[in-house]
């Protein structure tokens, strides 16, 4: 089982990768911390240099609506960005389209838009039609000039300018609407949004520290980790960017995961050395022991969230790619950061660690705990009442679990419009009501790619017009369906407007009745004619389609890759099934949760919040992938304290109690810091992210209080001796349990020769 030789005279005897890098660092102190300065430093400097390549939109696109971006990209076209002014009269009486002021409202916002130098083929709606049956609203329409990848950046002087024209004109609303103007609401809010939590995030997080250690100092160190871990990723991110392009998402991500584990690994290591250290044993030894036993679980539970975020690399879409690889580099570079900086950090300041101590916040913690062992008095009456009853505990438990997550069987996931996402908050999303309610569909078109070996044959030309006709007649579109020509290109492209409107479901009836019905009986009867259809809802649906084929790979890839690396590390064929079982759990309690709150608005005033019938597309698999990764943190923290107090000797169902109330006050403290960080993104204006927030919280407070406190010590009590069996046909695999090994009490305590401090063997 990993044991070895005792070395009484000369301190712990430790082995193992966590072990050798904490002795190395511990006796090159200065060396260690001068080594990762620099790498934090040569990272940042070498992504300043290198500048960061984001993920462009076109390189988003899945399915038809990628093959249509690629037949427009191949033309050498550009679908410009396309932006529209609502002019409506206010009230049922309100001006008609007809009336003298209305005419001169559509002059004045013409030429407004015009003398911005920002657009270009502004059109009028007495030349397109375009005003609705009852003649109280009508569009102006036009595009900004430059990329279409760069308009929302530069739409902001036509919004003043069609401001100042609304502020002009009594009795009408005018408000400019479209993908430019749209993009610049949602940019402004996530990035307010998103700066306004990291701001929040830290502090919080040193706030809880605080509390956890009582002092200063020690409260500083995994604050500091985690931030000189996240610096160096931006860095590394920038870099790797030329490969795999990032984005502000994958940033916002990065910094969520990486403050979360960061602090997580450097709470467990430097909590066990405080523990050592209470027990009297000086601080060399106590941080050896920190080395070979936490510092096994931070490289254990830090490879394992690695391998879950890899998992994000098979969904084929590149915003979840760059997420994933962010996430993968963060947690890499924490895992490196703990086991190597920290012990030589903690050698370095020995006492001084205690600095900046708060007397009230000790006394409370003495209260609190159960001695100098670091046993939670709390936690001990609720294990001990678990360990009395397992089975009971067991049922109930796991009882109240699945109840939780039984919504998630009706969980209808997709990518959330407009008004989903900021509800009626921001007055974009009430001209986005207002546009879909007087011209259904108008918001966002679908938009038909049609190449052929040549666009102006009769043939063609003819499909073209039928697909017009029919796309009205068979109810899929109110119209006007309009058709632009490129000759030169070979290629035509149809905007038509979806009955269903800002409805998802309903649009996506109507795409589906264009796709299956409308199509083939009429451009798809024509040899070598291709007709791809995109827009916002095609997107939508191909997108979710996509993810939705992913999830099967993803979830096998990660769930096989964890069991086998539980199976490797603790030795333990039982002890790696009930890791996926619970770890499983967890995640269907917080889908659950999600579905509850988001879908059906079940106690969604609490988090500010409201049902909007749907779960964000993207969400479920990002946080299956996040999820499994972060509960092994308290899963291998746990277990491994569990499994080192069997090996010094102590019966499992002592094992348990030990394992559990030891390590109860860290896993207490990690989890209320990821709540509250994970809470603050609950808190913005974006539904999606207060989804990702509130599914993130809920399920690290059902993970490290149900989970680690209750059905993980009742099956393990339950199952006794059982959790330890190892069959004998996998004896072949490759040990790495050795790594927690270290010699037994006495020997830690005996001194050494000559009155001098003990000195590390085998590291």
């Amino acid at each position: 089982m990993g044991n070895v030789d005792a070395a009484p005279t000369r301190g712990p005897r430790v082995r193992g990768v966590a072990a050798r890098a904490g002795g190395w660092s511990a006796r090159h102190r200065w060396a260690a911390v001068t080594i990762w300065v620099l790498f934090v430093v040569l990272a940042m400097g070498l992504g300043s240099a290198a500048g960061r390549v984001d993920v462009k939109e076109s390189e988003q696109m899945s399915g038809e609506v990628g093959r249509a971006g690629q037949i427009i990209e191949d033309a050498g076209l550009k679908d410009p960005a396309g932006e529209t002014v609502l002019i409506q009269s206010e009230g049922e009486n309100g001006a008609v389209a007809g009336s003298a002021g209305f005419r001169a409202a559509v002059k004045d916002v013409i030429e407004a838009v015009q003398d911005t130098g920002e657009v270009a083929a502004v059109t009028s709606p007495y030349t397109t039609k375009a005003i609705s049956a009852d003649g109280h609203s009508a569009l102006v329409q036009f595009e900004m000039r430059g990329d279409p990848e760069t308009a929302s950046e530069r739409v902001a002087p036509v919004l003043e300018a069609v401001a100042k024209v609304d502020g002009a004109h009594d009795g009408l609303l005018i408000e400019e609407i479209g993908g430019a103007s749209m993009g610049k609401t949602f940019d402004d809010a996530f990035g307010s949004d998103f700066q306004r939590a990291e701001l929040s995030a830290v502090p919080v997080a040193l706030g809880i520290l605080l509390i956890a250690f009582g002092a200063l100092v020690a409260a500083l160190l995994p604050v500091a980790l985690a931030l000189t871990a996240i610096m160096a990723t931006l860095g590394l991110m920038g870099v790797v960017s030329h490969f795999q392009p990032m984005s502000d998402a994958a940033n916002s991500v990065m910094l969520l995961v990486g403050l979360a584990v960061g602090v997580d690994y450097c709470l467990f290591y430097l909590r066990r050395e405080r523990e050592e250290r209470a027990k009297g044993r000086d601080a060399r030894t106590a941080l050896m022991i920190a080395a070979a036993t936490s510092g096994r679980a931070v490289i254990v539970s830090g490879v394992t969230v690695c391998v879950a975020m890899a998992g994000m690399l098979f969904t084929g879409i590149e915003e979840f790619e760059a997420m994933g690889l962010a996430s993968l580099m963060v947690v890499a570079v924490a895992m490196v950061g703990s086991v190597t900086v920290l012990p030589a950090l903690l050698s370095l300041l020995g006492e001084r660690v205690e600095k900046g101590r708060v007397p009230f916040l000790n006394r409370l913690k003495r209260s609190e705990r159960g001695g100098a062992d670091g046993e939670s008095r709390v936690w001990r009456a609720v294990l001990t009442a678990v360990l009395r009853r397992p089975w009971t505990a067991l049922v109930v438990a796991a009882g109240a679990l699945a109840a939780i997550a039984l919504p998630a069987l009706g969980m209808h996931t997709q990518n959330l419009t407009l008004d989903q996402e900021f509800g009626d908050s921001m007055p974009i999303v009430r001209t986005y009501d207002r546009l879909n309610e007087a011209f259904p569909g108008g918001a966002d078109p679908a938009q038909v790619v049609v190449r052929a070996d040549d666009i102006g044959a009769a043939p063609v030309r003819q499909a073209l017009e039928e697909f017009r006709r029919q796309a009205v007649s068979s109810g899929a579109s109110k119209g006007p369906v309009d058709i632009v020509t490129h000759d030169a290109e070979n290629v035509a492209v149809l905007d038509v407007p979806l009955v269903g409107g800002s409805d998802q479901a309903a649009a996506e009836k109507s795409l589906d009745l264009l796709r299956d019905t409308v199509r083939p009986a009429t451009l798809g009867k024509v040899d070598g004619v291709e007709a791809p259809i995109t827009g916002q809802v095609a997107g939508s649906k191909d997108f979710n389609d996509q993810l939705v084929g992913s999830v099967v790979p993803i979830f096998a890839f990660v769930v096989v890759f964890a069991f086998l690396l539980m199976l490797l590390c603790f030795r333990s064929l039982t002890v790696a099934i009930t890791s996926i079982i619970l770890n499983l759990l967890s995640v269907s309690a917080a889908y659950g949760i999600l579905t509850a709150v988001f879908q059906h608005g079940w106690g969604a005033s609490l988090v500010g919040a409201e049902g909007i019938g749907a779960i964000m597309s993207w969400l479920p698999l990002f946080l299956f992938v996040i999820l499994f990764g972060l509960s092994m943190d308290y899963h291998v923290f746990v277990v491994s304290r569990i499994r080192e107090a069997r090996l010094q000797g102590r019966n499992t169902r002592d094992a348990i109690a030990h394992g559990v109330v030891t390590t109860a006050g860290v896993v207490t403290s990690a989890a209320v810091i990821m709540v509250a960080v994970f809470a603050i993104f609950g808190t913005l204006s974006m539904q999606s992210m207060k989804q990702m927030g509130v599914g993130l919280a809920a399920a690290v407070l059902i993970d490290a209080t149900i989970i680690r406190g209750v059905l993980l010590p009742a099956a393990m009590a339950l199952l006794g001796d059982r959790n330890w069996y190892f069959p004998k046909w996998l004896r072949w695999l490759p040990d790495l349990t050795h790594d927690e090994s270290y010699d037994d009490e006495p020997a830690l305590s005996a001194p050494a020769r000559g009155g001098e401090e003990p000195e590390p063997v085998g590291v």
